[in-house]
């Protein structure tokens, strides 16, 4: 299972701008500004939160898992979605820390003129009115954060820049556990409080370009989510009999009554039924192409059947094949649920299949299925 949530507030950092509030900017910025002297480096940071209350009411009634060791565990990813970065090296790394402290998101926007000041800046957690100081006695420290084990997450970049999808589960089970304050995530590259330590990233002369991403402001369809994963299969066979490997080797499947259209609000169950392409003939009352079978077992280390959900327009993988999106079976056939309060309403999505049989051995098959299976999610 899939469940995204979007983003409760966020906004950019400036160090140039110290008071400067950014709230409602339509993009967030990971800036490194080094001019040609290598002196007066400015940097921009990210801060973002989100309203875990129905993640953790969830877990309290295991309808999610509780973070923990077992592959049944939930895992939480940090998304945010490129928005045409400038001038980046070939490779960086970004990290998120848990926030220490409230701060207020703020109205305003990076070009306004004269400055909106009221709202956190690079200076203050709640604007130049209040003026409540990051971290006093410093007046100008960019934020305050969480340092340690199990209170950093990161990701890579190699040569080009890409879609963040980090993995903040430890960050987000102190969250939910009361460890630390539920006040978001800053998201920065390496580097010190006040940008003095000239050895890691935001503090050195090295250019690294200018990351952005878009924000919960945004008109497209790529606000921020934060993202809970964690396999929900279930495998009662009951009655019914499994494909055979020659029948899985030419396969099609169909979806049994796939509805086009669903509300953004209801949780929906998908059934999918494959068969071989050509069923062999049979003296049977019951046609062979009409006999449910079940697909291969998400049990079996390796082998199993996962579904992809795919934006219909843009061709962009919103849930990718994988631990979380194994296909169940009960008696009647096989199935997976899909809740859909965190998909964009008023856009297509499209269902793909792998099918893996026989992992491992020489008689391996991946089987990838895209029939146009297409449905909506409504208001």
């Amino acid at each position: 299972m899939h469940y995204f949530t979007f983003a409760d507030k966020d906004t950019t950092l400036y160090e140039a701008s110290s008071s400067l509030n950014a709230g409602l900017d339509e993009v967030l910025e990971i800036q490194k500004n080094v001019p040609a002297s290598g002196e007066n480096i400015s940097v921009s940071r990210i801060l973002i939160a989100f309203d875990l209350n129905y993640i953790s009411g969830s877990i309290s009634s295991g309808l999610i898992p509780a973070v923990g060791p077992n592959p049944a565990s939930s895992s939480f990813f940090l998304n945010l979605f490129d928005a045409n970065p400038t001038a980046l090296a070939t490779s960086q790394s970004i990290y998120a820390y848990p926030i220490s402290g409230s701060w207020v998101e703020g109205d305003g926007r990076s070009y306004d003129n004269p400055t909106t000041t009221e709202g956190s800046s690079w200076n203050f957690r709640d604007g130049a009115t209040v003026s409540t100081l990051w971290r006093p006695p410093i007046s100008a420290s960019g934020g305050n954060w969480f340092e340690g084990p199990g209170f950093e997450a990161s990701m890579s970049f190699n040569k080009r820049t890409k879609d963040v999808r980090m993995n903040v589960t430890d960050i987000v089970d102190k969250f939910i556990k009361g460890t630390v304050p539920n006040n978001g995530f800053i998201v920065k590259r390496s580097g010190s409080v006040g940008n003095t330590s000239s050895s890691l990233d935001e503090g050195s002369t090295d250019r690294f370009g200018n990351l952005s991403f878009f924000s919960s402001d945004t008109h497209t369809k790529y606000p921020p989510t934060l993202e809970a994963v964690w396999d929900d299969s279930k495998w009662i066979t009951g009655s019914l009999s499994p494909l055979a490997s020659t029948e899985l080797e030419d396969l099609v499947v169909y979806m049994k009554g796939l509805r086009p259209e669903y509300k953004e609000t209801s949780k929906a169950k998908f059934r999918v039924v494959g068969r071989t392409r050509f069923p062999e003939k049979t003296f049977s009352t019951t046609p062979s192409n009409l006999t449910i079978k079940y697909l291969p077992s998400g049990s079996t280390s390796g082998d199993g059947a996962f579904y992809s959900i795919v934006d219909a327009e843009t061709d962009d993988v919103v849930v990718p094949f994988g631990s979380g999106s194994k296909v169940s079976c009960d008696s009647t056939g096989n199935y997976f649920n899909v809740w859909m309060n965190g998909y964009q309403p008023e856009r297509y999505y499209t269902l793909q299949y792998k099918i893996v049989s026989g992992s491992g051995t020489a008689d391996e098959t991946n089987t990838f299925i895209d029939e146009g299976f297409t449905f909506k999610v409504s208001l």
